[in-house]
């Protein structure tokens, strides 16, 4: 069994669950998360007038700062048989693959056992 976390773009929620129920994987997990890439703060997108002085008395360059430091998105968990991971992973890519910086991130973890509570299976039975 494997965990699959996804991060992907607020707005794609609804495409991604649309395009794994109709790949047959209808059961996962999503949050709301916040988190940040390897992109800096780009301070070019400031007016040239703005003194840097000014910047820095008033806070400015702090509160553009932390926009681009933490962006909202959505993590995704579902469990998979082993057999399923390269399946669940490409459905993934393809339906949030935009090119740009920011389309996301997808983590493959084995899991060791698995739970179902109401009747108490377990192993792949219990996903």
């Amino acid at each position: 069994m494997k965990e699959i976390t996804a991060i992907i773009r607020m707005n794609m929620v609804s495409k991604t669950k649309d395009a794994l129920l109709k790949g047959g994987f209808p059961s996962f997990t999503c949050r709301k998360v916040v988190g940040r890439g390897k992109k800096k703060v780009d301070f070019s997108m400031i007016d040239e007038k703005l003194s840097e002085r000014v910047m820095l008395n008033s806070g400015i360059a702090e509160e553009i700062s932390e926009m681009h430091r933490l962006v909202p998105k959505r993590m995704v968990v579902l469990l998979v048989n082993d057999e399923d991971v390269n399946k669940v992973v490409n459905t993934i890519i393809e339906v949030n693959k935009t090119g740009n910086p920011g389309d996301g991130k997808i983590f493959v973890t084995d899991v060791i056992d698995a739970a179902r509570v109401r009747t108490g299976e377990t192993g792949p039975k219990a996903i």
